[in-house]
């Protein structure tokens, strides 16, 4: 079985955390699946589970380069200079990441309103970009455009692979049988 959740920004992505903690226990009733992956707890969108270790495997081991697609808010307007950095890989303190796919997008439409919302700076503005990636370093996402110059106020997880999330709501998910 693999579940497709939407996972809403504040929950973390695992079953059991303290009582003020969201968790995925509050959205997911199934027992004996596990993340395939992790989105922080600031991250919204794709979060893939499963009760297949070896689906996990290929989902999760760096040497599978499973390919992960992000929609991210950044802070200031995005520069050819700063795409072109994300493209090349972007030294971070536990390494170079591997090369990105990065490019600049419209406002995605299919967006949902985030509580809180992103903090709005009236002279400061943002732009959205879409980056893919096929390693998974913590926060990797995040450090990549703050290195790149343009720190990261929302992002969403898209697609993993040939998993997307497509018109799935927050807080919901679906299951698939594979």
């Amino acid at each position: 079985m693999l579940i497709l959740f939407n996972k809403p920004f504040g929950v973390l992505s695992q079953f059991s955390g303290s009582k003020e903690q969201l968790t995925l226990s509050k959205y997911i009733d199934q027992k004996s699946v596990y993340a395939a992956g992790r989105l922080d707890r600031d991250s919204e969108g794709l979060l893939l589970l499963t009760d297949n270790g070896r689906l996990k495997q290929e989902i999760c081991h760096p040497s599978f380069k499973t390919e992960k697609t992000y929609h991210a808010q950044v802070e200031g307007k995005i520069t050819g200079d700063a795409l072109k950095k994300l493209t090349r890989g972007v030294n971070l303190k536990d390494g170079l990441t591997r090369p990105a796919k990065a490019r600049q997008i419209s406002e995605p439409s299919y967006l949902w309103p985030r509580f809180p919302p992103i903090r709005y700076r009236k002279n400061i503005p943002t732009s959205w970009i879409e980056l893919r990636i096929s390693e998974g370093k913590n926060r990797q996402v995040r450090r990549m455009t703050a290195a790149a110059g343009f720190p990261t106020l929302r992002l969403i997880r898209v697609s993993v692979g040939s998993w997307e999330l497509k018109n799935l709501k927050p807080g919901f998910y679906t299951e698939l049988d594979v």
